[in-house]
């Protein structure tokens, strides 16, 4: 970021951000359900190592195969994902590379290989090495899926909770103080729980989904009852485990991104004792005019909940949307500085950071008087450490704009915490069925079970929603919003390329589809 005073068209950054949207949401249809079935395989694969029973030999294959062709195509988007931070994502890349490059390289060079190296054992050593080998290698395969998605999410938290680093004024760059912060920040740590455990129930619920289809079709009805079983469990498992990473989040985003928890829950005045929203109504189409309006209209809420999520206590303060933007003061006695406060340190940091560049560069070359150009420097560093923190801010044009999209917001929510409860739900029914009745005898379960599939794929989407869309303008929280990250390339060329993605990415995923349904359809276990 050479140049302080950026000068990127609207329509630059609308266009970067819809393609990194695109190529994410893609993405992140692979990906969980790879983390799912590594699981769902790695269980049934035990079942064949302790029993020694062909059955669950040939159980193994088949969901390993499944799990082949997905993990295919989420190699390739992630690939495509990555590149878009060096093409539209210059200024971000050359800012903040030192620390979001060391966790995109761990991932590559120690994850990737490790599960390219027993992948291939798994898809090909049957027969050839031992049982306990080979089921080693399908766990390890797993790992390295789930040890990559600790990297990536690493970086994804680094960008919602900034810690481990600080600005370099001479290179203009934040560089990594403390990489144990960045890796194991309580953000990171939470961010990766709750998203491996709810990509846990994707994949439970894709056993599910082709268990009863088969039930359905009264074909490989054995596979079908004993794959229910356990993709069941690991459902249920996986979304009460999902529901308890979910509560920490909430904590984690009140105490870092309070805007982000001031959107979701549509608060547009905060304080103690707050309610959380079952049922409200803010305009789904526009942002609604919080300045004016008390709280969503036809709002229904449990008393007390929102601040026992956001603070732990009963009575704890929640911040609304115009507290923040206002400024406020704690409880503690500790006062939060107003939005218009933020920008202008921010402002003021880019002013004296420009003034401290051209004194170096005097200095540097030997013009003028080079002791006073350094003391002068020297003189500018205490109050641009000062006013580092609000540096982003002093991009913002409007207050208005550090107000993310209330409205999807708050309805992604809602969808990720509404059919997250539903599974919980339905789990428990599949399980009192296959253990206590039949379940092959309802049918309206087995149609159900195939329905809920999409509907796990749309809360798990709806999940991510929440965490961008939340934290918007910033691509690093309060330290850079995304009009100040952007590449400065034209729009018609990122717009092209957005509608070449769409086609790739949308022929892939038919693709995809269409694969994974031939392998079931064809498939005769009996």
């Amino acid at each position: 970021m050479t140049n302080l005073l950026l000068d990127i068209s609207t329509g630059t950054v609308d266009w970067a951000r819809a393609q990194f949207a695109l190529t994410a949401i893609y993405h992140w249809l692979f990906v969980p359900l790879t983390l799912g079935l590594a699981l769902i395989m790695g269980i049934v694969e035990t079942c064949y190592y302790r029993t020694g029973k062909a059955f669950w030999k040939e159980a193994a294959r088949f969901w390993q195969r499944l799990f082949g062709v997905n993990f295919a195509m989420g190699v390739a988007t992630g690939i495509i994902l990555e590149f878009e931070f060096g093409t539209n994502w210059s200024n971000y890349s050359w800012m903040v590379g030192d620390i979001f490059g060391a966790p995109l390289a761990i991932e590559g060079i120690v994850a990737f290989f490790m599960e390219s190296t027993f992948v291939a054992v798994m898809f090909f050593g049957w027969n050839k090495v031992s049982r306990g080998f080979h089921l080693a290698s399908t766990w390890l395969t797993g790992l390295g899926a789930t040890i990559s998605a600790w990297w990536i999410l690493v970086a994804n938290a680094w960008m919602q909770y900034p810690i481990g680093q600080e600005f370099n004024p001479d290179t203009m760059r934040f560089e990594m103080t403390s990489f144990a912060n960045v890796a194991l920040s309580p953000f990171a740590v939470d961010k990766f729980c709750h998203t491996v455990t709810t990509s846990w129930i994707i994949g439970a619920a894709f056993t599910v989904a082709v268990s009863a289809w088969y039930l359905l079709k009264q074909r490989n009805t054995q596979l079908a009852r004993q794959s229910i079983k356990i993709g069941a469990i690991v459902g249920l498992v996986a979304t009460l485990l999902g529901a308890l990473t979910g509560d920490n989040s909430a904590y984690m985003v009140a105490q870092t991104q309070p805007m982000k928890l001031a959107a979701m829950e549509g608060l547009y005045n905060g304080g103690t004792h707050q309610g959380l929203s079952v049922v409200a109504l803010p305009g789904p189409f526009s942002q609604p005019d919080y300045e004016n309006d008390v709280e969503p209209p036809y709002r229904i809420a449990v008393p007390n909940m929102l601040s026992i999520l956001a603070t732990h206590h009963a009575d704890g303060y929640v911040p609304g949307v115009n507290d923040l933007l206002s400024g406020f003061t704690r409880p503690d006695g500790s006062k939060e500085p107003s939005a218009r406060e933020k920008m202008t340190r921010g402002r003021r940091a880019i002013a004296n950071l420009a003034q401290y560049r051209q004194l170096m560069t005097a200095a540097k070359t030997g013009k003028g008087d080079t002791a006073a150009a350094k003391a002068q420097a020297q003189k500018i560093l205490p109050q641009l450490k000062a006013d580092m923190p609000y540096f982003g801010y002093g991009y913002i044009k409007d207050v208005h704009h550090l107000v993310p999209n209330i409205p999807i917001s708050f309805f992604a929510f809602r969808t990720m915490v509404g059919i997250g409860c539903l599974f919980i739900l339905f789990f428990l029914v599949v399980l009192h069925y296959i253990y206590r009745l039949d379940i092959s005898k309802p049918r309206w379960l087995l149609i159900a079970a195939i329905v809920m599939l999409p509907l796990a794929y749309i809360g798990s989407e709806a999940g991510w929603v929440v965490a961008e869309v939340g934290r918007q303008p910033w691509t690093i929280q309060d330290m850079l919003p995304v009009g100040a990250a952007v590449s400065g390339v034209s729009s018609g060329s990122i717009a092209t390329t957005f509608f070449v993605f769409l086609f790739l990415f949308t022929t892939m995923l038919a693709v995809e589809i269409s694969i994974l349904c031939k392998q079931i359809k064809n498939y005769n276990f009996e």
